[in-house]
């Protein structure tokens, strides 16, 4: 299975650069990534770049042996799928019909699901309910869950998500995360995922970049990449990462940083 590359990577908005010379080791296949920092890190425009959606100044970004810097929007298509934090306009589809769309929407793919699969994916979202249901009618979290599977329903070999629990309740965003889990390893997905609940990211993901001011401070196993040191640098917050009583790791803050100074996220986006 390949990894995702990153190479010195730049990106810049006008003469604003928002990521700045960033390399990180291969994300691997068969893992949720989890993209880490506060507001204005520069984790959008990441995944953005990693999807093609934005230029890059310099840098390069590979799947394997094959260069997705220079690779066309379609060709990009092929292997990644990007769904973004606000979702576009619904159409009057109704869900079934939308999730189908989206598993056909790729006129070489290798991979047809059938109304089947289809079904079943909408069941372990738990959102079959809304099979028949208009898009237009849904609530926000209905709407990232049918985005989800539309994604997923496509089975990419890249699957990046911005923000995609922002919009759920505590029990959908627990179920979708154990989701993600199980369908990363069962078909060895790349999945990178942006998330600003620190608790989650420990919990539900494999793997971590940290980022602060567009650049990357550090990269690793998620235990090891959150840690009190870096919760005071790049947040600005004095914390701890202490076990549960089931064994599992959380941080808890326990005052802010006042030798950090200003307010952390105030640069990139």
């Amino acid at each position: 299975m390949s990894a995702l590359s990153v190479d010195d990577l730049s990106v810049a908005y006008g003469r604003r650069r928002i990521i700045d010379g960033l390399t990180a080791q291969p994300i691997e296949a068969g893992r949720v990534t989890a993209l880490l920092g506060p507001n204005g890190s520069g984790k959008s425009t990441l995944l953005k770049a990693l999807a093609g959606l934005v230029r890059t100044v310099s840098g390069n970004i590979r799947l394997g042996t094959q260069d997705l810097t220079h690779a066309s929007f379609a060709e990009r298509a092929r292997h990644v799928v990007y769904l973004p934090q606000s979702l576009p306009a619904s159409v009057h589809l109704r869900v079934f019909e939308s999730v189908l769309v989206a598993a056909h929407a790729q006129a070489q793919a290798t991979h047809r699901p059938d109304l089947d699969a289809v079904e079943a994916l909408l069941e372990r979202l738990g959102i079959a309910h809304l099979a028949s249901a208009y898009l237009d009618q849904l609530s926000g979290g209905q709407k990232q869950l049918v985005g989800l599977a539309q994604a997923l329903i496509r089975r990419p070999r890249v699957l990046l998500l911005d923000e995609p629990l922002s919009a759920l309740d505590l029990n959908y965003q627990f179920h979708v995360m154990d989701l993600l889990h199980q369908e990363t390893q069962a078909h060895g997905l790349i999945t990178v995922i942006v998330l600003h609940d620190i608790n989650i990211a420990l919990r539900h993901t494999d793997h971590a970049l940290m980022l602060h001011q567009g650049k990357l401070l550090t990269d690793g196993p998620s235990a090891d990449v959150i840690s009190s040191e870096t919760l005071r640098t790049v947040y600005g917050v004095q914390a701890r990462v202490e076990r549960c009583s089931h064994g599992f790791p959380h941080v808890m803050i326990d005052a802010l940083d006042t030798a950090h100074g200003s307010h952390p996220g105030s640069q990139s986006s």
